[in-house]
């Protein structure tokens, strides 16, 4: 039986974040031969045309979607679910309205506001001259991309004077080449929910916190692009997950986890997905985002959740191929 595996198709000098998704192609694929299927990899590129003729040749049983950027743009990610709507292939993961609304992080911060989630505030160069508060510290954002994509120390910032946090918003942009926001920076702890399909709705996996080890005081604590892409880094070698906590975290835990299970129900996941959180020094937590397709690449968060829970890799695959909403073809 075969099962395509579907991803972008990476461009000549991608950076390590895009290249990791042949990691998770070479993964993935070898977990579907332990279960029992045909895997065979397909990239998507602006021509889909390429693709659809692809997949209409090969009829797959179903379609693992690894999509995270077509020809390196974040905002074309939710194209690939549509494709296969109009196919009408069954595919894994977040469904095409799911996709669209959490991988626009305003959008989804809209909603969670009107579900009367917690989120950190947030400016954009579209509102209608923003205050740009001085007495705030921010951090500024690509609104479609993830991976920590542009998240060093220099998108923190503390604005000293009127206008210098939309100039941050739009140099930013400039480097990135998409639209970007400032928001809040939550000072406090930081924490990732990977939830699991089920027939009873989503597990949620060991709860993993993000340690800023030997940080030096002045420096800022967060999850940046070293940390996750550059081996030789210092924020690579002192940013490491936790699944240990001691025993008077559990009431927060308890409610990082309803929060993200909210956070499933809200955007009609599928399959699997991650919350991240912060928590401010009041233990108050702050959804930063809902990534609908995290990685799973074996060394990344989600699957070291799953590790935590007893889970070997393909059966955790196996759990993902399982909560495929089925459609009858016409």
């Amino acid at each position: 039986m075969k099962a395509a595996v579907l991803h972008g198709r990476i461009m000549p000098g991608a950076d390590a974040d895009e290249q990791d998704v042949l990691v998770q192609v070479d993964s993935v694929s070898r977990a579907l031969v332990q279960l029992g299927y045909e895997p065979v990899p397909l990239a998507l590129s602006l021509n889909m045309a390429e693709t659809v003729e692809r997949l209409l040749a090969l009829q797959p049983a179903f379609v693992f979607n690894l999509v995270e950027a077509i020809a390196g743009f974040g905002n074309l990610i939710p194209c690939a679910p549509l494709l296969l709507d109009a196919l009408r292939l069954p595919y894994t993961g977040a469904q095409t309205e799911a996709m669209f609304l959490t991988s626009g992080k305003i959008r989804a911060k809209k909603i969670l506001r009107g579900a009367g989630i917690d989120t950190p505030d947030c400016l954009t160069l579209d509102d209608p001259r923003p205050s740009d508060p001085t007495n705030k510290r921010y951090i500024v954002k690509a609104v479609w991309e993830h991976a920590s994509l542009g998240l060093d120390e220099n998108a923190v910032c503390r604005p000293a004077a009127p206008g210098e946090l939309r100039q941050k918003i739009m140099t930013l942009e400039k480097r990135l080449g998409g639209a970007c926001f400032a928001e809040n920076f939550i000072e406090g702890r930081e924490f990732n929910i990977s939830l699991l399909g089920g027939k009873a709705g989503p597990d949620v996996l060991p709860p993993a916190e993000i340690i800023f080890a030997d940080y030096p005081p002045e420096k800022v604590r967060m999850l940046c692009y070293r940390a996750k892409w550059r081996p030789d880094s210092f924020e690579y070698e002192h940013t490491r997950r936790s699944f240990a906590f001691p025993e008077q975290d559990g009431p927060l835990l308890h409610q990082l986890a309803e929060l993200a299970i909210r956070c499933w129900d809200i955007f009609a996941l599928n399959g699997y997905a991650r919350v991240d959180f912060r928590v401010d020094e009041g233990g108050r937590p702050w959804v930063l985002e809902i990534n609908a397709n995290p990685c799973l690449s074996p060394d990344a968060g989600f699957a070291a959740a799953a590790a935590q829970a007893a889970l070997d890799y393909h059966e955790l695959i196996r759990r993902i191929i399982d909560d495929i909403p089925r459609r009858e073809r016409p």
